[in-house]
């Protein structure tokens, strides 16, 4: 990408191109893979609850 030799002109396209991949996929990997992992434990926390359950009538008193 900085190169001044001889044929300098044919390689900077691809010293570009690695570059800002390499640049772009650290980012990517930087950012999406916390909020992949955030909401997939959210989604597990979700699941994972027990569904409230209808309380169970009581019996009826003996009269005193």
């Amino acid at each position: 990408m900085l190169g001044w030799g001889e044929g300098h002109e044919l390689r900077r396209p691809l010293g570009l191109a690695i570059f800002g991949g390499l640049i772009v996929s650290q980012l990517l990997t930087l950012f999406t893979t916390p909020v992949i992992y955030l909401a997939f434990d959210q989604l597990g926390r979700r699941f994972s609850q027990a569904p409230p359950r209808a309380a169970a009538p009581s019996p009826p008193r003996a009269a005193s």
